[in-house]
């Protein structure tokens, strides 16, 4: 940071690339170290907002960025040094998706790789950034688009290809694939949630002058602004949480059950705590207590934390097997997924997950299931849920579940219609669950399920 300071490099741009090589270099998560950046370096109003959009925008076109490079290069990615790179999508993000005059990101580029160390690299990263300023970037997306429809729509959305086609299975209509896309790039609003007996939404949306959520008796838009300065955030009387997570942990907690409610819920997957919290937040009203399980032991502190002066009872377990005594009347399987449906809060993430991921996450995703049927009573609930709308997560789980418990089976369960758990949301799918969408609802891509188990 000091070295592009001290090369002449503004400090927008400068907190932009040193961010940008810790999310490179060492996997942080952009949303939550450029935050702390701003706030190091005292950087508010334009100063902030500009930082803000270049590091966003060079993480989310990561991909289409990449293959301008790679034309003008004289060698391939991979054998350029990596703050040279860096600086390099800095530069080339800033000519083809901002207002910036060309001459300030060749001369900026140039300036980050002397002040990372590279004086050799000057002229190699002058060299490409003259280049690219050349070419009109729309001629540049014209010249690089792949052929076919998808493909194409996918690289003009900054994504990878494959992410394209699990969004089109799942929509199951191409012409919305492109509306899904752009969505998934748009920055979302903060979503509050009103911690239930401690404020209302209404409460919470004239204390914080926000508006109130469109689906969720608890939620409130926040538009502007830090969410941790908050005196209702600060006091523990709301919290940020997309409005889709509430949605589903409100659903568990009010699915129909078979017999009286005996008050033991349970959160499966708990880290790192938001639908506990939610879920204890109602259990208080209602009598009940949350067990929840999370296997990290960092997580399980953080679940620990944010569902403090809860009726929470938190494990550190394998929902796999976590010891506990079967009889539960509600359960939340909120799985570990792609994260497929919360890509716009992250993201560098599209660039950085893989297709073959998803079929590691399917087996532990279908033995978390499983384990949640054994633990539930005759007549209890299981509400399945993903941040991600790949079908691999979705529907297969609950349907090879279903068919798995079907007549005949030790253990029978029944589906349960979702939809019957939500406000009035226009389309969240033709099937007996659940399927959110950021440009439809404007919540995360949240799916969700509720098998209900039947009489031994």
């Amino acid at each position: 940071m000091q070295a592009a300071r001290r090369s002449g490099v503004d400090v927008p741009r400068a907190v932009a690339f040193d961010v940008l090589r810790r999310v490179d270099a060492d996997d942080a998560f952009a949303n939550l170290t450029l935050p702390k950046a701003l706030s190091a370096n005292k950087l508010t109003g334009r100063d902030a907002a500009f930082a803000t959009e270049l590091t966003y925008g060079a993480l989310r076109t990561e991909g289409v960025v990449d293959a301008v490079i790679a034309t003008c290069a004289s060698r391939g990615l991979d054998a350029i040094a990596p703050e040279v790179l860096t600086a390099l999508r800095l530069g080339t993000y800033q000519v083809l998706y901002t207002r910036v005059e060309a001459h300030a990101a060749v001369d900026t580029t140039v300036r980050l790789v002397e002040a990372a160390g590279h004086e050799k690299a000057k002229g190699f990263a002058n060299g490409i950034m003259r280049t690219i300023t050349r070419t009109p970037a729309e001629e540049w997306l014209e010249q690089l688009t792949p052929s076919g429809e998808i493909a194409a729509l996918a690289f003009r959305h900054a994504h990878p290809e494959w992410i394209a086609h699990s969004f089109a299975r799942a929509l199951g209509d191409a012409d919305e694939l492109e509306q899904a896309l752009e969505a998934d790039s748009q920055r979302p609003i903060v979503h509050l949630v009103a911690r239930p007996g401690e404020i209302t939404a209404e409460e919470l949306a004239l204390m914080t002058g926000c508006e109130e959520g469109k689906y969720s008796p608890y939620a409130v838009y926040l538009e502007h602004g830090d969410p941790g300065s908050l005196e209702p955030v600060r006091q523990g009387m709301a919290a940020v949480q997309d409005e889709g997570s509430q949605l589903i942990a409100r659903a568990v907690t009010e699915a129909p059950l078979i017999g009286d409610d005996t008050g033991r819920w349970l959160d499966l997957c708990a880290g790192p705590g938001g639908k506990a919290a939610l879920m204890g937040a109602i259990a208080r009203i209602d009598s009940a207590t949350v067990d929840a399980i999370e296997v990290s032991p960092h997580r399980a502190k953080l679940v620990e934390k944010t569902a403090r002066d809860l009726p929470v009872r938190v494990h550190t377990a394998d929902g796999r097997a976590p010891g506990l005594e079967p009889g539960f009347d509600r359960i939340l399987v909120d799985a570990p997924c792609s994260g497929l449906g919360a890509l716009r809060r992250r993201p560098e993430a599209r660039w950085r997950k893989s297709e073959s991921d998803i079929k590691d996450l399917t087996s532990l995703q279908a033995e978390l299931l499983e384990s949640a049927l054994n633990l539930v009573r005759p007549g209890g609930v299981v509400v399945y849920s993903t941040c991600s709308p790949d079908l691999r997560e979705t529907r297969e789980i609950v349907d090879a579940a279903v068919a798995q418990h079907s007549e005949g089976a030790a253990l029978r369960i029944e589906e349960l219609d979702a939809r019957q758990l939500l406000p009035d949301m226009g389309n969240v799918g033709s099937e007996l669950s659940a399927q959110l969408w950021p440009h439809r609802h404007g919540t995360d891509a949240m799916f969700f399920a509720v098998l209900r188990r039947l009489a031994d």
